[in-house]
């Protein structure tokens, strides 16, 4: 097998440079722990950005890709194919839905729900032909493509892109009156949101917000649209972050751990009104809905529940804020602790001697992967099957990490 080093100079001398990756070359993973090519091990605290609740390789999600890609793959939508019906009906009654419109990656989902939502604008809502409006959130992230940085707010998504997307209007976070500001304008025919800010470093608004939120949709005829791509499934101790606050969006969007990170799958689920808008033609998918998908899907999402991992998630996302917030007070750089569940950040003081980046460097030196977000923050958000014995071990490394910068 080639150096670490080679793997590295391979993807800088051929790939394009978009990524600026904590340098180990991973080539194993199972549960909650990966290996390099050098055989050396890592407590994994991303997840894939939460794509791996079910843990690396999940046996039973591995088994379920093996059986249906020996079988078939891929039919696209020119023709049924014996899966897609009974998937369709698992996960909307999983999630208690009435409709789903299957597709591939996060984003696309996201760009999904932004198509639904102008359709129904038009179509049930009678706002007047290309005016209408979805108002987003600073500091969101929901990909990058030109319709998802059309609503953010960071520099790194926008510059030299535009123009960009027409009828955004973007709010401050946690803001209940810029919201009820904003839908004074009979125009307006969604609100898109995460219920937890993760790229922005683990953002959780106010208890109440997303209750305040809906119901002011509600009043308005505005539909409330939950990205809950990297929160869902499990990751913050409830099946969605919404539940929280005892929300239903009106449309949802899911994605990552939809396939226990075994391959690209999301989806938008919503009511007969919302999704009979869009018609034969109007939006679709060459893979979305594809047996390989459905067959991966219903497996990962049977394993998250007959498993216990939600219920895992939210006793070891106790126990990790607990000894983080011990470290806080043992280490005068930590600024602040904050998740839910096993979503969850420390944000560091940044000063001339330390940078969130180097201790996630240092992190990796000593078995446990984790990558800055937004410059000062590390997020800490391991697969939900991490045990107590795991968790406490990668405690243990985050200490001895961190105390070689005190």
């Amino acid at each position: 097998m080639k150096s670490s080093q080679t793997y590295i100079d391979l993807e800088d001398k051929f790939g394009a440079h978009n990524y600026h990756p904590i340098p180990v070359v991973l080539a194993k993973g199972a549960g909650a722990e990966v290996w390099d090519v050098d055989g050396k091990k890592y407590y994994d605290f991303l997840s894939a950005y939460s794509a791996v609740n079910q843990g690396h390789c999940h046996p039973r999600i591995i088994q379920a890709l093996t059986q249906q890609a020996s079988t078939i793959t891929l039919t696209s939508r020119a023709f049924y194919n014996n899966l897609l019906g009974d998937y369709e009906k698992f996960i909307t009654e999983y999630f208690g839905y009435e409709r789903v419109l299957p597709m591939n990656t996060g984003v696309e989902g996201g760009e999904t729900a932004i198509k639904l939502c102008r359709k129904w604008a038009y179509k049930i809502k009678k706002v007047p032909q290309n005016e209408a409006k979805i108002i987003f959130v600073e500091g969101n992230f929901w990909g990058r493509t030109l319709a998802a940085i059309s609503s953010s707010t960071d520099p790194s998504s926008t510059t030299d892109f535009g123009p960009f997307m027409p009828g955004y209007q973007i709010i401050p976070y946690d803001d209940i009156p810029a919201l009820e500001l904003a839908l004074q304008d009979p125009n307006v025919a969604g609100f898109m949101l995460e219920p937890i800010q993760g790229e922005a470093g683990v953002k959780i608004p106010a208890d109440g917000y997303l209750k305040k939120a809906y119901n002011l949709c509600k009043a308005k005829n505005v539909l409330f649209i939950a990205d809950e791509v990297q929160t869902g499934i499990g990751r913050t101790g409830k099946l969605l972050a919404c539940e929280h606050e005892n929300v239903k969006p009106d449309i949802l969007i899911l994605g990552k751990a939809l396939s226990g990170g075994v391959l690209p799958v999301s989806c938008v689920l919503s009511s007969h009104e919302i999704m009979l808008t869009i018609k034969p033609g109007e939006h679709g998918s060459t893979f979305g809905g594809n047996p390989l998908a459905c067959a991966v899907a219903t497996e990962a999402l049977k394993v998250l529940k007959e498993e216990n991992m939600i219920e895992n998630a939210a006793k070891m996302g106790d126990i990790l804020r607990a000894e983080l917030n011990k470290l806080k007070s043992k280490y005068n750089f930590i600024k602040l602790v904050r998740g839910r569940g096993l979503l969850n950040a420390i944000v560091i003081k940044e000063s001339d001697k330390i940078n969130a980046w180097d201790i996630c460097i240092k992190f990796a030196e000593n078995g446990l992967l984790a990558k800055p977000t937004h410059g000062n923050i590390i997020r800490f958000a391991p697969p939900l099957v991490i045990n107590e014995k795991q968790l406490l071990e990668c405690i243990a490394i985050i200490d001895k990490s961190l105390s070689f910068f005190a």
